[in-house]
């Protein structure tokens, strides 16, 4: 299914808990047989697939074994890439409740410059690691989706006309 929608030219790497799983295997396809909450698996994956484009997670669906695969690929993922997540079922989710934490991060900000005096009245952020690496995060019903940025900001800018602050620019 994932060939026909992403193209002949793909790669396709699986994970499962199953070592029947491996029936899928194929030219563009390969499965590896773990624990996707085995922190030392995921390693192992990730010495042997030098580039991840796109991860979804359609995995265990426990809570612990969504955080270990998010932890361990998000910083694998290449810029531009996007971690998908699935099935997220409740209220309260734990899993995207994790996720709704890691978004707060995107609104931390240390004004670097700030001078309502000058010409410009702008405020001026550095990026914390996490702002530079994650472009956005989306809940959507039953699923979350991270993206990384193409390239990293190196500031994210906010000029004031009047008496108005507008949108952060990058």
């Amino acid at each position: 299914m994932w060939q026909q929608y992403f193209g002949t030219e793909c790669r396709i790497y699986g994970v499962d808990i199953e070592p029947a799983c491996r029936t899928y295997e194929s030219d563009a396809v390969r499965v590896f047989i773990g624990d996707q909450q085995d922190r030392a698996f995921w390693q192992v994956i990730k010495k042997e697939v030098p580039r991840v484009d796109i991860v979804i997670d359609d995995g265990g669906h426990q809570v612990e074994q969504q955080i270990a695969t998010l932890e361990e690929l998000l910083p694998h993922l290449q810029p531009g890439g996007v971690f998908l997540c699935e099935d997220l079922y409740g209220a309260y989710n734990r899993f995207a409740s994790y996720v709704g934490g890691l978004a707060l991060q995107l609104n931390t900000a240390d004004v670097t410059s700030a001078d309502p005096d000058s010409f410009e009245r702008r405020s001026v952020v550095k990026p914390s690691a996490f702002q530079s690496a994650i472009h956005s995060v989306h809940c959507y019903p039953f699923v979350t989706v991270i993206e990384k940025h193409e390239q990293s900001p190196s500031e994210f800018v906010a000029p004031k006309h009047g008496t108005q602050w507008q949108p952060f620019l990058r």
